[in-house]
């Protein structure tokens, strides 16, 4: 699973097999995950996070949005 990018505690993350979905990243920290979409950035499923974290993720995937984006393109 390469990382992306670390921020804040969460690790911002890809699964090998996820290409064949449209693009998105999967963030842990704690032993919670979330799945988040990338256009629009949204929830896909969340497992664990508070409503507090979630709004933080939320808001460290659109400032890294480029980024994870290009990184997404890299990988196919």
């Amino acid at each position: 699973m390469p990382t992306v990018l670390r921020e804040k505690g969460y690790c911002f993350s890809f699964y090998s097999y996820d290409l064949g979905e449209p693009m998105h990243v999967h963030v842990t920290k704690a032993g919670h995950e979330a799945k988040v979409w990338l256009s629009p950035i949204r929830a896909a499923w969340n497992e664990g996070f508070r409503q507090h974290e979630w709004r933080e993720i939320l808001a460290i995937t659109e400032k890294h949005r480029s980024l994870i984006e290009q990184r997404w393109n890299e990988r196919a």
